[in-house]
């Protein structure tokens, strides 16, 4: 009887000791203080607040399962989407369940499909590189998707450069109300070489920014159960090297002619290479380069590698969001085009076993009481004043506006999954002012002036 007993403490005590470390269960923004969406409309530099709940909504766990409700909505503002699309972020009412202990495939692996491929930390979904646009050579011309029709499914176009126009300045966009990333969720507006000027409109807010001195934060978890990191990493595997960024071994084949794949087997032709169709505008128009994928800070054909982050001292296989030196997002993005791991997670409609709700706090925190990760924007200011996290945030932090005698005259706040907050400026007086960011770890002030 007594050893029953003993098994059964140890059995509860694991399943608590592996909810309590355990970053598939731990590492999930939830909303505990209510906040919800908001939204860009364009032509309109001023958010439209949702009623849908933002970030994750609840945490579970069994043995062997984690389950996150969410309503798939991020607390940064999303929108506007300057391709016509008429769609905006709506609650998905959704359930991913992921395995606790992902397992390495042995067989044949697995592509990633259409739709849904892991989740991000704030419950918002992660997409591969497609959009269901492909080329259709009877008509010379692409179908499918949001253009309508089918296409060949032969040269599938990468919905990073063809729908460059219609995502977010948090590089998203819905697809009937699910709202979701293709690649790197960090604000085009922050990138080294801009290619959309959304944010020249809409603030350059997004899951995190890129740190080119730190190690990425976990952003997600793809449906085999690995996590899934920003663009920078350890240069080596174990841990040493320093923070580089962590580079894809796919490159753009050298051809004119779109009649074969990589193999070298023959297919239904696709446009020839030129201004309208270039090289890098077709998923097929990469090859996987072995020679790469030998070095130790370039990823294998999954764009993953085994290595150590910060949440897994003792190593994991890992995906990362790829991209290039100017930082814009480099082919396979996130996760693709197979699966390392079994594909055993994804979306599902309910929870048929024994759960226990995750309580605790989030496993990770980087804003720290240092004034080099806060910077406020334009200074001397004129219309508004922005704050901008460095890399990620966890926590609900508040921003003060104060005069030059102390006093108060604004205040707002910057939520988990979000990374800016700013102030209107136009209803205040020329002069020096404090910007005061109110975070876990203390207090970070900056000056600012405002001359109009």
């Amino acid at each position: 009887m007594k050893k029953i007993s003993l098994l059964a403490a140890l059995l509860v005590n694991g399943t608590i000791l592996m909810a309590q470390t355990n970053p598939v269960i731990t590492a999930w923004l939830r909303n505990t203080t209510g906040v919800t969406g908001r939204h860009y409309v364009s032509g309109s530099s001023t958010p439209i607040v949702d009623a849908d709940s933002a970030n994750v909504q609840t945490v579970l766990y069994s043995a062997t399962w984690s389950y996150t409700r969410t309503k798939g909505v991020p607390t940064y503002v999303t929108g506007p989407f300057l391709d016509g699309n008429p769609s905006l972020t709506t609650s998905q009412n959704a359930i991913f369940k992921l395995p606790l202990t992902p397992a390495v495939n042995t067989g044949t692996p697995t592509a990633t499909t259409g739709g849904d491929i892991g989740i991000f930390i704030n419950g918002v979904a992660m997409f591969d590189y497609r959009d269901g646009v492909s080329w259709k050579n009877s008509t010379s011309a692409l179908a499918g998707g949001p253009l309508g029709g089918m296409g060949d499914g032969v040269w599938n176009r990468d919905a990073i450069v063809g729908e460059v126009t219609g995502f977010d300045c948090s590089k998203g966009h819905p697809a009937m109300g699910n709202y979701h990333h293709h690649q790197n969720p960090s604000a085009f507006g922050l990138d080294l070489n801009v290619l959309s000027t959304v944010c020249n409109l809409y603030t350059s807010d997004a899951l995190y920014v890129m740190d080119s001195t730190h190690h990425s934060p976990l952003l997600g978890f793809a449906f085999d159960g690995y996590p899934v990191y920003g663009a920078f990493g350890y240069k080596n595997a174990d841990g040493t090297g320093g923070i580089t960024r962590i580079k894809s071994s796919y490159t753009l084949r050298s051809i004119t002619t779109r009649t074969t794949y990589a193999d070298g087997s023959t297919v239904t032709a696709g446009p020839a290479v030129n201004a309208t169709y270039p090289l890098g505008y077709f998923r097929e128009d990469y090859q996987y380069n072995t020679t790469s994928a030998a070095t130790p800070d370039y990823l294998d054909e999954h764009n993953g590698r085994f290595c150590v982050t910060p949440e897994y001292p003792a190593g994991t296989y890992a995906y990362f969001c790829t991209v290039g030196s100017n930082w814009n997002s480099a082919y396979p993005y996130m996760v693709g085009p197979t699966y390392y791991g079994v594909k055993s997670g994804g979306k599902v409609t309910s929870i048929t076993e024994p759960v226990t709700i995750f309580t605790g706090t989030v496993g990770i925190n980087n804003i720290k009481e240092d004034a080099q990760v806060v910077s406020v924007f334009p200074n001397p200011a004129s219309d508004l004043i922005a704050v901008q996290l460095k890399n990620f945030n966890t926590e609900t932090i508040v921003v003060e506006l104060y005069d030059i005698n102390g006093r108060m005259v604004q205040k707002t706040m910057v939520y988990p999954g979000s990374t800016m907050a700013y102030f209107d400026t136009r209803t205040i007086y020329d002069g020096e002012y404090i910007v005061k960011v109110i975070t876990n770890s203390g207090v970070i002030s900056k000056r600012v002036s405002v001359i109009k």
